[in-house]
């Protein structure tokens, strides 16, 4: 099965009903997207926003501090991510407002759940389209649509886990993602007990994108919380190793 990258997006919705979240958040998830967080109020979606750092918002326009049209033009401050309106205002000139702003799409209440993932679908598609899914390290490149490492003129396959745990720590290159969250990622909310599991996988991933596993300069052990992951800013000519 080749893997969609796009479903890797940190999704934020912002909506003033904690029901309709979950079912939205569901509803995300049954289509693979598992990078999702949610906001109640402009303040709290603001503030997310700053942390999160989202690649795509679904915004509600009535919320309990304010309306989404407020809070599109605050985040516009500061970021270009594509923004979808989700709401029970379904009037014309709300409508035309909403896309006025600069959203890329206005969905009214109710709706359909398959019209709703596909159009989150094409904008996603639309908006990062000239996004390549290769991660250039130090020794090797990895192609996640591939799900292949290539490295001294080989290709090396990634296991189902294996793609996983890269995905994770790609998406937060640089960072610690502590041994916990590396769990989730590869093996969903019942992760607990999993931890040699994830160090056999780590010592499995090293001998596959480093040169010297014993001696890692891609992925870094951080000791007591969990790895990082040190990626190349520009593409290299690896494939001519």
């Amino acid at each position: 099965m080749i893997y969609n990258y796009l479903k890797s997006k940190r999704i934020l919705l912002v909506d003033d009903e904690p029901d309709l979240l979950d079912m939205v958040v569901s509803i995300l998830q049954e289509e693979g997207y598992q990078n999702i967080v949610t906001a109640t109020s402009v303040e709290q979606a603001v503030k997310l926003c700053h942390e999160f750092q989202p690649e795509l918002a679904v915004l509600d326009v009535m919320l309990p501090d304010g309306n989404g049209f407020t809070l599109m033009e605050q985040l516009r401050n500061f970021s270009d991510f594509p923004i979808l309106f989700l709401t029970a205002r379904g009037e014309s000139e709300d409508k035309f407002k909403g896309l006025g702003l600069g959203a890329d799409d206005y969905i009214v209440k109710p709706f359909l759940s398959k019209e709703f993932t596909l159009r989150i679908g094409v904008i996603l598609k639309r908006s990062y389209k000239n996004e390549n899914p290769v991660m250039y390290l130090s020794g090797c490149y990895v192609d996640f649509d591939k799900a292949e490492v290539y490295k001294n003129g080989e290709v090396l396959p990634l296991t189902a886990k294996e793609h996983d745990l890269l995905s994770a720590l790609y998406r937060n290159a640089g960072r610690i993602v502590t041994i916990d969250a590396l769990c989730e990622a590869a093996w969903g909310d019942n992760a607990f007990g999993y931890e040699n599991s994830l160090m056999a996988h780590i010592r499995r991933i090293r001998e596959k994108i480093e040169q010297h596993p014993s001696k890692p300069v891609s992925l870094m052990t951080v000791k007591g919380l969990g790895y990082k992951l040190i990626v190349e800013e520009k593409p290299w000519k690896a494939h001519e190793n």
